[in-house]
């Protein structure tokens, strides 16, 4: 089977837009995360939360694009934009595909549109309401300002959507239906009614008043996470192609695991039989073994449940061989569909210069743990194989193996 390589990347996060933004404010530690300013909160008991920063979207997108999407799509685009430039990709049209990865589509879109329907006494809802909910609609803007006709999917396998974007990108190109494919991962569900459901299921922190500290994944006082919001894209295209048109590869793509707990909606399983096989499978379809893998960029939410069933997977799965282990999550807050492709990104960015990102407020790691969770200052380490765990909602769990790039 031909190797998959990556030749682009782009990223919008709460601590930077472009990769290099993202990435040098990862490893020196900064958050995202603070009080929400982009609604009124005043009667939520959860009011902080990873926004993007300084972000005007007139200054990224042509404002046609502007009027007709939701934030949502908007990450995805601008993304989508700076990994295909750095491609420096010439798009064969009917060779090249995009696949879509969002948990929550345009949730905000609809819970806005309704507020403002339910207090208005003329009702009226715009006629591009449904194309900005629409899950689909993110690559379908994407694929018409770069004349993209080969395959083109929409996939919501809630917080691993990303991943599985990735994973059905390099199925899609092994099957011969592609030479090129943009996986491309987007959220934004910045809303009430979202945080109203999450803070009632007892999700979310509640440290308003120190937003900067209240995603601490694998800190003993953790108390759920932090919603974050945000984009991120990868081209992935064959080696030969790659080759052919002589284009800088960043890194390659070995593996991707998917597999369902088959246990519960919302809980993990609580022996991680999911993660563990689903870290097993993107192993073994890599020809590797536990211990070529240097760092994992952990699902990590810092939810008291989740952290410590993923502690216990990870255990199981590279005993006698730990690897580093860092969750990025303190720094963005959990961006769902686009965490998936973001913190792939943190992965390819470790293994390109050899430093690994840190566990931000990360104080006192979970007990009887052998885990290096690398905690709050960057790392350097010989990174050659790396993976990304990615666990949803229903059981859903991917994982991606990314190394260096050996022609």
């Amino acid at each position: 089977m031909e190797k998959i390589v990556i030749t682009g990347m782009g990223a919008v996060t709460p601590i930077g837009i472009g990769v290099e933004n993202y990435w040098n404010n990862l490893i020196n530690g900064e958050c995202g995360i603070d009080e929400i300013h982009s609604f009124d909160t005043t009667e939520l008991a959860v009011r902080i939360a990873g926004e993007i920063k300084d972000y005007n979207p007139s200054d990224y997108l042509p404002k046609d694009v502007v009027r007709k999407t939701d934030a949502f799509m908007q990450y995805a685009y601008i993304a989508a934009e700076e990994a295909l430039n750095q491609s420096n990709l010439e798009i064969d049209p009917e060779r090249t595909g995009i696949v879509m990865g969002t948990a929550m589509s345009g949730i905000s879109t609809i819970a806005f549109t309704q507020e403002a329907l339910t207090g208005a006494s003329h009702k009226k809802v715009g006629p591009r309401f449904i194309p900005k909910i629409l899950g689909n609609i993110a690559a379908a803007n994407i694929s018409i300002a770069h004349n993209i006709q080969g395959p083109s999917y929409t996939v919501s396998t809630a917080c691993s959507s990303g991943g599985d974007a990735i994973n059905q990108s390099a199925m899609l190109i092994h099957a011969g239906k592609a030479d090129v494919m943009l996986a491309v991962g987007a959220e934004s569900a910045h809303c009430p009614i979202f945080i109203y459901s999450l803070a009632n299921a007892k999700a979310l922190s509640r440290n308003n008043d120190d937003p900067k500290h209240a995603s601490r994944p694998f800190d003993e006082k953790r108390d759920g996470f932090v919603i974050g919001e945000g984009g991120g894209a990868l081209v992935l295209e064959t080696e030969s192609h790659a080759k052919k048109r002589g284009a800088k590869i960043i890194g390659e793509l070995l593996a991707c695991g998917n597999t369902s707990d088959a246990y519960h909606v919302t809980a993990p399983h609580p022996e991680g039989r999911g993660a563990i096989a689903c870290m097993r499978q993107a192993l073994s379809d890599a020809g590797l073994k536990p211990c070529d893998i240097g760092y994992v960029n952990a699902h990590g939410t810092s939810t008291p449940k989740g952290d410590e069933v993923e502690t216990g997977a990870v255990s199981e799965v590279f005993k006698g061989c730990l690897p580093l282990v860092s969750s990025t999550k303190g720094a963005t807050g959990h961006m769902m569909g686009a965490g998936g492709i973001t913190e792939v990104i943190a992965c390819i960015k470790a293994v390109e210069t050899g430093i690994v990102p840190p566990t931000i407020n990360l104080e006192t790691p979970i007990p009887d743990c052998e885990i290096d969770f690398v905690p709050n200052t960057a790392r350097k380490a010989d990174i050659k194989y790396a993976m990304s765990n990615a666990f949803g909602f229903g059981g859903q769990n991917s994982s991606v193996i990314v190394g260096k790039y050996e022609g």
